[in-house]
């Protein structure tokens, strides 16, 4: 009989085995440390890349960020379908290890990036927004600019955005993140138009939420004329201000001359 002193231990919990049996000796405790064992040689953890060993200040948000405006650069310039793994490791400046060792998969790198743009593209409206938030007409004409180029980050995500809405229209998994049903843009929008018509400056007899969907649409895609070069910002805003004068009513200016103003 062996000695139950010199039986080693599990080879994944470490936890003592059992001695004195016949045969080949026990290496797992039990069959559960068994199938995990078997599971972990069949799908091995990714190992952490020396450079990534080597770069301790950088912290793990500072590099997935990195990554994803990688993401961000190739989708503007050239579209998703050219932002393969190795394609944006390159554009990052990192090897291929170091972007698989933070996203698992593809799919998963894009819906980080996607929803990272999403997050800054917030931030950067809620600092553009007006001080004095009671007035829904200035706050809705701040909320449509948002969606013109008018400068090189808002032109820059506008590319992006399109590149994602090309390709959620051959993939569904990334269309389930990308189009999303709760349309808050919409319901935004919708509620401003409702606020302004409870405090007595919209034109009467208006549906806010099929004025919404209308200006939403509309101004996406004035954004993209302007992107195109289709049209100037200064057509396309004033477009916008037409609209908007078409659905608030300015104090001391008859309705026919806001709805023919064009600034």
């Amino acid at each position: 009989m062996r000695d139950e002193k010199s039986v080693p231990g599990c080879r994944m919990c470490g936890a003592a085995l059992p001695a004195g049996r016949r045969g080949r000796p026990a290496v797992y405790c039990s069959r559960s440390c068994q199938a995990r064992a078997y599971r972990r040689r069949k799908n091995p953890p990714v190992p952490v890349p020396a450079e990534a060993r080597a770069r301790p200040s950088e912290t793990r948000a500072r590099r997935r960020r990195l990554i994803a405006e990688a993401v961000w650069r190739i989708a503007a310039e050239r579209g998703l379908d050219a932002a393969s793994m190795r394609e944006i490791a390159a554009e990052a400046g990192v090897s291929l290890r170091v972007v698989q060792y933070h996203f698992d998969s593809k799919h998963h790198l894009l819906v980080f990036a996607l929803r990272l743009l999403h997050e800054d593209n917030e931030r950067g409206a809620r600092s553009r927004m007006p001080a004095d938030p009671s007035d829904p007409r200035t706050l809705l004409r701040a909320v449509l600019d948002e969606f013109l180029p008018l400068d090189a980050q808002r032109a820059d995500a506008l590319r992006v955005f399109a590149a994602y809405y090309a390709r959620s229209l051959t993939d569904p998994e990334l269309a389930a993140v990308f189009l999303h049903d709760e349309q808050p843009l919409e319901k935004l929008v919708a509620d401003l138009i409702t606020a302004g018509a409870a405090a007595g400056t919209t034109a009467v007899g208006l549906d806010p939420r099929h004025e919404a969907d209308l200006l939403v649409s509309g101004a996406t895609g004035l954004g993209m004329d302007v992107v195109h070069g289709r049209r100037s910002l200064t057509e396309v805003r004033g477009v916008l201000d037409y609209h908007v004068g078409r659905l608030f009513r300015q104090t001391g200016v008859p309705d026919s001359a806001i709805n023919h103003r064009v600034v």
